[in-house]
């Protein structure tokens, strides 16, 4: 049980809080689980942020030191801001490299930046969640700065209603 808390509401809580402006940011809260996924509110910039947030299942190769590794979908709405996917690798990736993620038969590009990839526009992000909600896996594949390609597999169980939710909690 320990682990389970750690996993997904402390690491989370402290990841979702490093994300959100210090200088803005009053408070980060896990406010539910489902199943594979965890959600949390916030504040940023006087507007609550609520995000989805999950680790991987399978992590390749083995024995890569690597930091926290955490797949997000944020949602901002005082932004406009409906789905912002975001991967955190745990390592700086190389420089100029894509990271693919792939769900079922479809496959998405993402950039990159130090030790994080992002979508480039909001219609791959609605595409990417659609693919997500129907999917039951994701891999996400990088390469770090050492040339090392990852292959990162999460589980989609719980993503279709920790998205509902985070909807709800920041409707």
């Amino acid at each position: 049980m320990v682990s389970t808390l750690a996993r997904f509401v402390i690491a989370p809580a402290l990841a979702l809080a490093a994300t959100v402006s210090l200088a803005s940011a009053q408070q980060v809260s896990a406010v539910a689980q489902e199943r594979d996924w965890a959600i949390f509110v916030g504040q940023e910039n006087g507007g609550k942020v609520c995000t989805v947030v999950s680790q991987p299942k399978v992590v390749k190769p083995d024995g890569l030191n690597r930091g926290d590794i955490y797949f997000y979908v944020t949602k901002r709405p005082n932004e406009g801001v409906r789905f912002e996917i975001s991967v955190k690798t745990g390592y700086t990736y190389y420089s100029g490299s894509e990271t693919e993620v792939k769900v079922g038969d479809s496959v998405f590009k993402l950039f990159t930046n130090e030790d994080w990839a992002f979508t480039d526009n909001a219609a791959e992000e609605e595409r990417l969640v659609n693919a997500m909600r129907a999917g039951s896996s994701m891999v996400v594949t990088g390469k770090s700065s050492r040339g090392n390609t990852t292959i990162d597999t999460y589980s989609l169980l719980g993503i279709t209603a920790a998205l509902s939710r985070a909807a709800k909690e920041c409707s």
